[in-house]
């Protein structure tokens, strides 16, 4: 485990380690193969500023170097799961220059690249409201479990601004409909509308919320290790891909690369003969 009051090294499947500063804003923990990830700022409703995206990004950038890992849990402390941006922040930010703006909006755009294309399997735990920026944060995941009472909003055109960073991993979550509609009213939406539109994958009860989950985490950790974070660059490589003679080809060698596996191998051997392979063993 990675206490958060020790300095945090994880492994990176080497017999080196990955270093990377004790967070001031977050809590990172381990258990096994699972690492936590937790907003800690809840007296700001886990608002945005320099400080979190620059812990973010060193922290899943560390944690996506860990060939160890197997699933990560995105979570937050208090009422609210992300609120957007740190409201001091914003005030420091209104009198930025345009270069300013854009080396800032960068570095929350490295943040939003460097945990959606982290290798590991990244569950956010959603236990209450998400504005703006936050809503960025839940996009980048690959599986969202919110509570019944979470609301989403992205706030930005109430501000005069617009989601902009953010947009290319909303519009995949939420879809290119949706998003028309709430980026341009501003309009609050609830957990059971952001499942039935795709953002959320499952809706719980307060009470339920950790069990449901750990039955995630489960289901990972059950699979192939490898098997898991080729499944997650694939979609990722061919979900708005044109299916060309390239791509079918690039599919073939993807599954003969890993039928050819030890993973591979061991998977389907054990299958035959109804044992366990090596990483449920």
């Amino acid at each position: 485990m990675i206490p958060a009051d020790s300095s945090a090294a994880i492994a990176d499947g080497a017999a080196t380690a990955t270093d990377f500063p004790v967070p001031t804003t977050l809590r990172v923990t381990r258990e096994g193969a699972v690492a936590r990830v937790t907003l800690n700022r809840p007296d700001v409703r886990n608002a945005f500023n320099d400080t979190v995206i620059g812990e973010l990004t060193a922290v899943f950038d560390a944690l996506g170097r860990d060939a160890s890992l197997r699933a990560i849990v995105l979570g937050a402390e208090g009422k609210a799961f992300c609120a957007g941006a740190d409201l001091n922040w914003m005030k420091a930010m209104a009198g930025y220059s345009w270069d300013e703006n854009h080396a800032d909006a960068g570095r929350l755009a490295r943040m939003l690249w460097t945990i959606y294309s982290c290798p590991v399997p990244v569950i956010a735990r959603v236990q209450g409201d998400v504005y703006a920026g936050g809503v960025g944060l839940v996009s980048v995941c690959d599986i969202v479990v919110a509570t019944d009472g979470a609301g989403f909003c992205l706030s930005e055109a109430r501000l005069g601004l617009l989601p902009a960073t953010i947009g290319p991993y909303v519009v995949r979550a939420l879809g290119e409909q949706a998003s028309r509609r709430y980026f341009v009213t501003a309009e609050r939406f609830s957990a059971a509308d952001a499942h039935r539109l795709g953002l959320v994958h499952e809706v719980a009860a307060a009470d339920q919320l950790d069990a449901t989950v750990d039955a995630f985490v489960a289901a990972l950790l059950a699979n192939g290790p490898m098997a898991v974070r080729a499944c997650k660059r694939l979609v990722q490589d061919v979900a708005h891909a044109p299916i060309t003679p390239t791509l079918r080809d690039d599919t073939a060698r993807r599954i003969a690369d890993i039928r050819a596996s030890a993973e591979g191998r061991d998977g389907v051997q054990s299958f035959l003969s109804k044992g366990k392979p090596s990483w449920l063993a």
